[in-house]
């Protein structure tokens, strides 16, 4: 199933409907924030580590798991999860987890 392309690269998640926390709203642009989000739906987990890269591998295939990815930020460090469901992706700081 073809999803698209962003950027020249293929998107292989669905991201749902897009929030942010309170605490990401007031640190990041909304240019930064979408650029975290396509890193999401084209695969790019960041810097999340090799085992939870590879969870998220194996999800993206079988869609029957969250997808969550680290990244680093010039604010620090932001996660951004992906409902099991796909139904909603959410981006936050560590602190608000």
């Amino acid at each position: 199933m073809n999803k698209g392309i962003i950027n020249g690269k293929k998107v292989v998640l669905t991201l749902g409907h897009c929030v942010m926390t309170a605490g990401v709203a007031g640190l990041l642009s909304r240019a930064e924030v979408a650029g975290l989000l396509v890193a999401q739906a084209t695969g790019d987990w960041g810097v999340t580590c090799a085992e939870d890269a590879a969870l998220n591998d194996a999800a993206v295939i079988t869609g029957k798991d969250r997808v969550v990815s680290v990244h680093e930020t010039r604010a620090g460090r932001v996660f951004v999860i992906t409902e099991w469901d796909r139904s909603v992706t959410t981006v936050l700081l560590p602190s608000e987890y």
